[in-house]
């Protein structure tokens, strides 16, 4: 049985995850191939909620090709790339199943990908020296980290200037490092996957839902969405969502509490996740700068945030990151777990079900589906307590901007199909 294990966020569904599928499912020549994602749960890599709920997102990914959905938990979902792509690919290799691990990249070319991986050591004394001296000149992380992968390889051809500048390509750099680190003998078969440039982004996607705020009408919907989405994809959404399934979240309320919350929390903030270099002072110091006017209610894609918060010093990811995870309750130590402790099931098919009982004889690690399988097992493990907890007041948070109930994390039953 060929599995293959793809890190995603799907958020939301779009053209180019379905070309991923079928294009891996040709690659391993096998069409009956097992398709099995881990996404993002309730809040994603920049720091913000997903844009709908991981259940519709789920849901989505079923109907185009998934045949098992695994949740990412937000102390990795919430992270940098090099933290996300860890515990992704972590949480795949962890099932016991996985043959093959697909991705896709938008610049170089896989030989450039794997030459590169293969002379990359983040972790050495070399790499983090040149990291410190490209910070120090007051360069932002990315681009203090791409000078350093110039200096520790001793390159700086146009080719390496363009995949260290591609979101995809670095992701992609990310996942072969952390396959590098987990899958030692090389078991794992690696599928890389150019993205189609044609093909609309997430990030596009993203702008055209929130274009149609506040009313988020169906009909204005279906018309700016129409063709960015596989039909299916969109109909899951617009189905769950004109049946009062979830509303989309309003960020610039989102944000406006997150910050509230921060300005009156008593001590000192320091120890949460993501609020080092006094990113925590900055941020008490922000919101105390705040007057009327400057967090409008009708800032949807919080660009008069972003405008009033942006600095050279700290990426609008960081900052979102540490809001999140002040939020969410997530304390720095958490962040040096680097493989989650529990396998999570956000929904299956037919065939994926059979699947799942393959992986419940090869894993190691605990297989949740429903929320209170989780209960006893937080008794006897203290970091799967720490990080299932986490992700339900994670989801709290989301599921009260879906205009749902908070609780509703504690109820949901994977989707099957």
């Amino acid at each position: 049985m060929r599995v293959i294990g793809i890190v995603a966020e799907f958020n939301p569904f779009h053209q180019g995850h379905m070309n991923l599928i079928s294009r891996a499912r040709e690659i391993v020549d096998d069409p009956r191939a097992i398709v099995m994602p881990v996404i993002s749960e309730s809040f994603v890599q920049r720091g913000l909620p997903a844009v709908i709920p991981s259940d519709v997102r789920t849901r989505q990914a079923l109907r185009c090709g998934a045949d098992v959905v695994l949740g990412l938990p937000f102390t990795y979902s919430c992270a940098p790339s090099a933290r996300f792509a860890l515990g992704g690919i972590a949480s795949l290799l962890a099932t016991g199943v996985v043959t093959d691990i697909a991705f896709g990249y938008d610049a170089g070319t896989p030989e450039l990908l794997k030459e590169l991986s293969d002379r990359i050591d983040e972790d050495s004394t070399e790499f983090r020296e040149a990291l410190k001296n490209a910070l120090s000149e007051g360069n932002s992380y990315p681009a203090a980290r791409a000078s350093a992968v110039k200096t520790l390889i001793g390159d700086d051809s146009p080719d390496i200037d363009e995949v260290l500048r591609s979101p995809n390509s670095i992701l992609a750099l990310e996942y072969l490092s952390a396959l590098k680190k987990i899958d030692r003998k090389h078991k794992v078969n690696i599928i890389m996957i150019p993205r189609d440039q044609s093909l609309e982004s997430a990030t596009s996607i993203r702008e055209k839902i929130t274009s149609c705020a506040p009313s988020y009408s169906q009909a204005e919907l279906y018309t700016a969405l129409k063709g960015s989405m596989p039909d299916k994809a969109l109909s899951s959404m617009l189905g769950s969502y004109s049946s009062g399934g979830f509303a989309f979240p309003d960020l610039a309320a989102y944000i406006r509490r997150a910050l509230l919350h921060l300005s009156s929390a008593r001590g000192d903030i320091g120890s949460s996740a993501y609020m080092g270099d006094d990113l925590d002072g900055y941020l008490k110091n922000l919101v105390s700068d705040l007057r009327p006017g400057d967090l409008p209610h009708d800032d949807f894609a919080l660009g008069s945030f972003m405008q009033k918060a942006d600095t050279r010093r700290f990426t609008m990811t960081r900052i979102f990151r540490a809001v999140a995870s002040f939020g969410a309750g997530q304390e720095k130590d958490l962040v040096t777990l680097n493989h989650p402790p529990y396998i999570r099931v956000l929904g299956f098919n037919r065939d994926g079900r059979y699947c799942l009982k393959i992986i419940g004889k090869c894993t190691k690690l605990p297989v949740i589906s429903n929320p209170s399988d989780a209960l006893e097992l937080c008794s006897s493990n203290a970091d799967l307590k720490r990080v299932f907890e986490l992700e339900m007041r994670a989801s709290a948070i989301a599921n009260d901007l879906y205009g749902r109930d908070i609780s509703f994390a504690w109820t949901v039953k994977p989707v099957m199909l």
